[in-house]
Parts: C-alpha cells; structure tokens; sequence
C-alpha cells in the first residue's frame, strides 16, 4: 500500500538525513580522533558510521517522493528503534568503557534517534489515515 508522504513526514524524513549524515560523516572520518575522548573503538564508530550512509541515502531519496510503501516507511521507523535499542545496550552490557563523554555522545545521539522515530511514525500514522 503506497502512502502520501505528508510535508511533515517529508520534513523528519530530511531532517534524520541531515542529523545522521552529519554523525556519519563524524565517526567515519573522525573515529580515531574520537575514541579515545569518548572511550569508545575506534573500529566500533568507524562501523557504526559506515552503516548510517545506505540509512542516509533511502531517508534522502524516500523524501523526495510523492509517496512510498508504508512497509518501507515502517522499515525506517523500525530502524531507529533497533538504534536506540542497541545504543542502550551497548551501554548496558559493558562491552565497552566509555568515558562520561562517551556515555553522554551515546544517550545524545539514541534520543535524537528515538525523537525521530517518533515523529516518524505520528507522520506514518497521519498518512496513513489520510489514505
């Protein structure tokens, strides 16, 4: 089922774009600057960066279109969950020793997501009673 993509959808859809390109660009070319500020590998934002560019990329081209499957826009919404969700455990689990810093970058960047995850899907649910 296509969905419209609402100017308000279209607008988180950019706005997660501009935000996790920027991180992206941030831990891909600045990992080894970064770990040991935040105590975090070096291999681990350089990975996880790596990863946002194809998220970047469908959050850019799914923008500029009239409309999308509502699987698809569910997908990214699911995305951004899995995000936060693996942000908090990376916390939780102890695998790594972050700094204070590093605890803040990754608590920062898992409410960003999940603010955007929400706005996500009240713009999924408004299109998806308009349809």
């Amino acid at each position: 089922m296509q969905l419209a993509i609402s100017p308000f959808l279209r607008k988180t859809l950019l706005l997660d774009a501009v935000v996790s390109g920027a991180a992206a660009l941030l831990m891909l070319f600045g990992a080894n600057l970064l770990a040991p500020l935040l105590g975090l590998p070096a291999a681990l934002l350089f990975w996880a960066g790596l990863v946002l560019v194809p998220f970047v990329a469908l959050l850019a081209l799914t923008a500029r279109r009239a409309s999308a499957p509502r699987l698809l826009l569910l997908d990214v919404v699911i995305a951004n969950g899995l995000w936060v969700i693996g942000s908090l455990a990376l916390l939780a689990t102890g695998l790594v020793a972050p700094t204070l810093l590093g605890v803040l970058f990754v608590l920062a960047q898992a409410l960003a997501v999940a603010l955007f995850a929400a706005l996500q899907l009240a713009g999924l649910r408004q299109a998806a009673q308009a349809a």
